[in-house]
């Protein structure tokens, strides 16, 4: 039998899916490279229909942020494996239409560029369409930036890129900086070495959102595999690369994060930072040393490694990924332990506690910490007036922290809460600014304001945001860029342990001082793994039975509200309706909240977890957080064990 032949007929055995044989097919019809067919003929001999299926089943679709997913197959074939060693990346990345590889990126740069072209003749733009691009570590990160490239140039475009790995943050400033009509990072952001991902930037340099990232899909769904080929060889020839002045202007940007430059100078604080083998060290090690930190690199995990041989998962989340800088900490008695993930635009911290030994704080934690003292800061330097301001706003996704909600109203300013993604953040900031310029007109260079007189502006004619915010480690000072920025959080963070440094108060005794003022809020989170196909399934089960039969208790706790923002018209602070997303919102009669959600950069199912209650005095605390807790646990047991009968029901 043929390859073809026995394809069909693990499809009528039910080893395949449909969609599986079609897809596969589709492939061998597009004229593949000798080793890319041969790698399916080797899975299909094999009988490994599980891989086929994980790989094939459908196509690498744009999530939250972009494409994401793996770019080394569970199995690696010999034709895949080529020359290369085993220890290190294959020769080539695992063909499939459900991984990143040189196929699937393909399409989403010509995608990407016919929606980019077409909408740029809409404006009645004449310019070749100009792309930047940037990527980290990760196996296949340069090769699939040079394929990237040389694609764009090919099609007719412009293309920049820079000399080496760059974090995501920056690509986002260069897309603004130079005038680029879209951008695209090559990352994984902090998932696991064998994922790569391809996240697409419009021209104010946040990621994609509706009509840009329907209106992409549909032109990348619309190219046919056979067209790839012309593509497939890179040419650089007439690929920009970017010089030192690009770093320096992110630089620059970057340090606008500082409020109180002298605090930092006058505390000396002791910051051990890591990059964990990615980017982060190209500008957060700098940004730190120049504002007057000494600081220690963990050495094991400075130099860039595709591999992150030093954690189990290069994620400033989980506290095992911070483990050696926590350790280094102990060793010369540092203040604070800063981490960015492999793109640099998440951070994660571990402080000193009055007792002396780091303790890990959650993003949540981080975000409300800055937002409080950011909030203060900006009153006392006349940024925002004493009283608060309805012009004035922090920004923050539903699924995040309501203790920055109560420290929002507290200090008399708007708080956003937008879909989960700071591409939802960055789109508020562009509602802004776009307010402000029309406003304005042509009688101010926008450009050229410093931050002062355009927070002066933005508070006249639109709205001033304060600050950005998501539970999952991003954070975002200002609107000099449009995406979560690690670096300039390192920055922020910093500033913040130096002022209470010199006030000689732990970050964990400040932390209290916000609960005793708004009161004490904690929160938890479920995260389900189902991976590949029948993983999605049950994720989607999960989904469409919280819809078709949402949930009426847990336990003795029934659901007072269910909120669907699938179908029903959401409405945040400044009147404007929120996009339609699979999301649920509940409350419940003891006065705590979670949300549901799929993943859109990862294969799981999430829950979000939000617990409050008051706090009468200090001397209480302590009781107050060990009852909420142990209340949180119980529901999260309850909800999990519901979430995961769904799944297979």
């Amino acid at each position: 039998m043929s390859i073809l032949e026995k394809i069909d007929a693990a499809g009528a055995a039910g080893h395949l899916m449909a969609s599986t044989v079609e897809n596969i097919r589709a492939f061998l019809a597009a004229g593949l490279p000798a080793w890319a067919e041969q790698g399916i003929g080797e899975l299909v001999e094999a009988g490994e229909w599980a891989e086929l299926n994980d790989r094939f089943y459908t196509f690498l679709a744009f999530g939250t942020g972009g494409m994401r997913g793996r770019t080394v197959g569970r199995i690696v074939t010999a034709s895949e494996r080529g020359a290369a060693a085993p220890d290190t990346a294959p020769a080539h990345a695992a063909i499939g239409s459900n991984v990143l590889n040189d196929f699937t990126l393909i399409r989403a740069v010509i995608g990407l560029y016919r929606y980019t072209k077409r909408y740029q003749d809409s404006q009645g733009a004449a310019v070749a369409p100009k792309l930047v691009i940037a990527h980290d570590v990760r196996n296949f990160s340069r090769h699939f930036c040079e394929l990237a490239a040389s694609t764009w140039v090919k099609l007719g475009g412009e293309a920049a890129i820079f000399d080496g790995p760059r974090p995501t943050p920056q690509l986002s400033f260069a897309v603004r900086s130079l005038r680029a009509q879209a951008g695209i990072v090559i990352t994984a952001s902090h998932n696991p070495p064998h994922d790569n991902g391809f996240k697409a930037y419009f021209d104010d340099g946040a990621q994609v959102v509706p009509p840009h990232d329907k209106g992409i899909v549909d032109e990348v769904n619309a190219v046919p595999l056979g067209a790839l080929g012309a593509f497939l060889d890179v040419e650089l020839t007439r690929v920009q690369t970017l010089d030192r002045h690009a770093d320096d202007e992110y630089l620059t940007a970057a340090a606008t994060a500082l409020l109180d430059a002298g605090v930092v100078k006058r505390t000396k604080l002791r910051v051990v930072f890591t990059n964990i083998h990615g980017t982060g060290a190209i500008h957060s090690l700098p940004l730190l040393i120049h504002a007057g930190c000494h600081v220690n690199p963990v050495p094991e995990q400075l130099d860039f490694d595709a591999r992150f041989p030093t954690v189990k998962s290069p994620n400033p989340e989980n506290a095992e990924a911070l483990s050696r800088g926590v350790t280094l900490a102990e060793v010369n008695g540092a203040d604070v332990v800063l981490a960015t993930d492999p793109d640099a635009d998440r951070m994660g911290v571990a402080v000193r506690n009055r007792a002396g030994k780091m303790e890990l704080l959650t993003g949540n934690q981080i975000g409300s910490l800055l937002t409080e003292y950011r909030l203060a800061k900006y009153k006392e330097f006349g940024v925002i007036p004493a009283q608060g301001s309805d012009r004035v706003a922090i920004v923050k996704t539903f699924v995040t922290t309501r203790l920055q909600d109560a420290i929002g109203e507290g200090h008399g300013v708007k708080v956003i809460n937008t879909l989960t993604g700071f591409k939802w953040i960055a789109a508020k900031q562009r509602g802004y600014e776009d307010q402000m310029l029309k406003a304005v007109g042509d009688t101010v260079d926008v450009a050229a304001l410093s931050f002062s007189e355009r927070a002066k502006l933005l508070q006249q004619h639109a709205t001033f945001y304060a600050f950005g915010t998501e539970e999952s480690y991003g954070y975002l000072p200002n609107d000099y860029l449009r995406d979560k920025d690690g670096n300039s959080a390192c920055l922020m963070f910093a500033e913040l342990c130096s002022a209470l440094k010199e006030r000689g108060v732990t970050v964990g005794e400040f932390l209290d001082e916000i609960y005793l003022k708004y009161g004490f809020f904690l929160e938890g989170v479920i995260n389900l793994y189902y991976e590949g196909a029948t993983g999605s399934a049950k994720i989607k089960r999960i989904l469409e039975t919280y819809r078709s039969n949402p949930p009426k208790a847990f336990g003795d706790v029934t659901v007072k509200k269910f909120e669907d923002f699938g179908r029903q018209d959401i409405r945040d602070a400044d009147g404007e309706l929120v996009p339609k997303q699979d999301l649920y919102f509940v409350t419940l009669s003891n006065g705590y909240s979670f949300a549901a959600r799929g993943s859109g950069t990862e294969p799981k199912m999430k829950f979000y977890l939000f617990a409050s209650a008051k706090v009468g005095s200090a001397a209480e605390l302590p009781a107050v957080k060990a009852k909420t807790k142990e209340t949180l646990d119980a529901l999260i047991k309850l909800i999990e064990a519901d979430a995961k009968q769904r799944a297979e029901s």
